[in-house]
């Protein structure tokens, strides 16, 4: 997108996530991705607040963000990945090799936004996105 600047701003643990906020806001980043990591997903009412706070626009990969006061979620849909999770098991245990297995990819997105949090950000999210969502979540 023209005008648009990434700066890439890494937390290997939990003591570095605030000093990621504080280095965001230093530099007056607009908004941040939250990738996908186990880490950040334990942290992630943490994380949901520091972006409240420093009023920082949020997008994550993992639905729960946005259970969790997160702005808005777009990832794989983690009942889709449970469910070829399940094929893979079955597979196995009737005697299939893992490694024989092909690779399997996520072919499911979800699109999960937090009302209540645009609405405490003062966004007005448009019509267009509102419509690709996959849910809204109003509490």
């Amino acid at each position: 997108m023209p005008g648009l600047q990434l700066e890439p701003v890494g937390a290997r643990d939990s003591a570095e996530i605030e000093k990621a906020f504080v280095t965001m806001t230093r530099q007056r980043a607009d908004g941040v991705v939250v990738l996908v990591d186990t880490l950040f997903l334990g942290e992630r009412e943490r994380i949901a607040d520091l972006a409240m706070r420093n009023r920082l626009l949020a997008v994550y990969g993992y639905r729960l963000h946005a259970d969790d006061r997160g702005l808005m979620a777009y990832g794989a849909s983690r009942v889709e990945l449970a469910a070829q999770a399940a094929v893979y098991v079955t597979r196995i245990l009737k005697g299939a090799q893992p490694a024989d297995l092909p690779v399997a990819q996520a072919t499911k997105f979800e699109l999960v936004i937090n009302m209540k949090t645009a609405k405490a950000l003062g966004l007005e999210i448009p019509r267009s996105v509102l419509l690709r969502a996959d849910e809204l979540i109003e509490r």
